[in-house]
């Protein structure tokens, strides 16, 4: 497996170098939460509207859905439009640096596929 964090050849602490932390540190908090990454998910099929959302992902709240989409929209990985009509419509989209992350995305579906039912074999088990 390669080793990303540090450029250690044996001869030195292997501490991480601090600048690929510092990347790896502000990718996790964009993305840290417990529904960012359900609702990066939920919007990867194009624009969603605020209710269609929070019924596509279940047991959120409006507060908690409105938090988190404003925290993914000051990260730059939502936008919102507002749609001046009676009564007033409101879509949420990926913008393109999220939809960088469609990559990661298929990689963790093929781990979730690959892991996930030895996870779930495991809890039977015991």
């Amino acid at each position: 497996m390669e080793n990303l964090t540090s450029v250690c050849d044996g001869d030195c602490d292997c501490s991480p170098d601090p600048a690929l932390l510092a990347d790896f540190k502000r990718a996790i908090h964009a993305l840290g939460g417990k529904w960012k990454l359900e609702i990066l998910f939920a919007l990867m099929n194009g624009a969603v509207r605020f209710g269609a959302l929070r019924r596509s992902i279940g047991g959120i709240t409006q507060h908690m859905l409105t938090t988190q989409l404003r925290e993914l929209e000051q990260d730059g990985l939502v936008s919102r439009t507002v749609f001046a009509e009676k009564p007033l419509r409101v879509e949420y989209e990926l913008t393109d640096a999220a939809y960088g992350l469609l990559p990661a995305f298929k990689e963790i579906l093929s781990w979730s596929r690959l892991y996930g039912d030895a996870r779930l074999v495991a809890s039977q088990q015991a």
